[in-house]
């Protein structure tokens, strides 16, 4: 029998659909149309029928929703609720969902109740035979691996950033409504509130064009001889707020606010990028004082265009690691780019 796709995201706040959720969209479709079946699609949120008129051309069977104001707010017992009455409403076999955090709560415990099988970190999803068959990532994207299942259903939840989404003419799509009777466990969970950096403050944005790394150089001594970190924080935050790019550091420059010497202060572990940091997708990156060691660069392997400023022609990112390097001082770069930067 072949298998039934469902395709699950999750609306914004504003009801709207992030990206990730249109490359879930384009996943679902182009794996649905590989194995010779139909797709649907599930939402949920406060509100989903706007989120299906956006939807409405992408050749979907139908449209499952599960909506209100028990679902505007991520929540365990709610979202699992929906996301399981969902996959039983289209009858799925097959679960093509956005890996985002509020589904990557959800989705192994919702497997657990379907006698399921849950993969993440998915990043492609192609048909061998009349079967689907995944490549995932493992060891903090270390290890790539080919997968296939015979359990069923199946939930393979797909990395943001790794797909092309899918974009099409907005219509009106029908929302079939899909009840879910919550325990009163389930409701009992409120969301009271939401503390997050102002949108000044905020320096990673996984969705931003342009991945900016800054490395332990920009706290070193500099021509003069003496260290300018109140500058260099300057610089990269002036830079950050005119082009809305996200931030990464290499280990360096993050274990610097550690040991005690100078370091950028808005320079967390979270920032870290390379073999024990993160592993950011982003269209371009630019790397600034870093020195382009391999496991700094192995952090870079999902970006598409590589850069690099280094006063050193030697580093390591001009031996084959970058695309362009410039032999420059990054404090003149960065002041002539913010300059330019600047509205007309």
């Amino acid at each position: 029998m072949a298998d039934k796709i469902v395709v699950l995201v999750h609306t914004e706040p504003d009801g709207s659909l992030a990206k990730s959720g249109f490359e879930a969209v384009g996943t679902g479709k182009a794996l649905a149309g590989a194995l010779g079946t139909a797709f649907s699609v599930g939402l949920v949120g406060k509100e989903v029928q706007g989120a299906a008129d956006v939807l409405a051309s992408c050749g979907a069977a139908a449209f499952f929703g599960v909506s209100g104001p028990d679902f505007a707010d991520a929540r365990y017992g709610s979202d699992a609720g929906a996301v399981e009455a969902l996959i039983k409403a289209a009858g799925a076999s097959v679960v093509v969902a956005t890996g985002t955090s509020r589904f990557a709560r959800v989705l192994a415990g919702v497997a657990g109740r379907l006698n399921g099988r849950v993969d993440s970190h998915v990043t492609k999803a192609v048909a061998e035979g009349d079967s689907p068959a995944v490549t995932r990532w493992f060891y903090r994207q270390r290890i790539e691996a080919g997968i296939k299942r015979t359990q069923r259903p199946w939930i393979i939840s797909i990395d943001p950033g790794s797909q092309v989404p899918w974009k099409g003419e907005k219509g009106s799509g029908k929302v079939e409504a899909v009840a879910v009777s919550l325990s009163d466990a389930a409701k009992s969970a409120k969301v009271t509130g939401i503390k997050a950096p102002t949108a000044d403050q905020q320096t990673i944005r996984p969705d931003a064009d342009l991945l900016l790394v800054a490395g332990a150089g920009w706290t070193k001594k500099q021509a003069d001889g003496n260290i300018h970190v109140d500058d260099a924080a300057k610089l990269i935050l002036d830079f950050l707020s005119k082009s809305r790019a996200s931030l990464g550091g290499s280990k360096s420059a993050v274990d610097m606010s550690g040991e005690g010497g100078a370091a950028l202060p808005f320079m967390t572990h979270l920032h870290q990028v390379g073999q024990t940091g993160a592993t950011p997708r982003h269209l371009k990156g630019l790397a600034t004082c870093c020195h382009g060691e391999e496991p700094h660069v192995v952090g870079w392997r999902f970006i598409t265009e590589r850069r690099a400023i280094n006063l050193n022609a030697g580093c390591g990112w001009a031996q084959g690691k970058t695309d362009v390097l410039y032999v420059a001082d990054a404090f003149e770069v960065m002041r002539k780019v913010n300059e330019r930067l600047k509205p007309k």
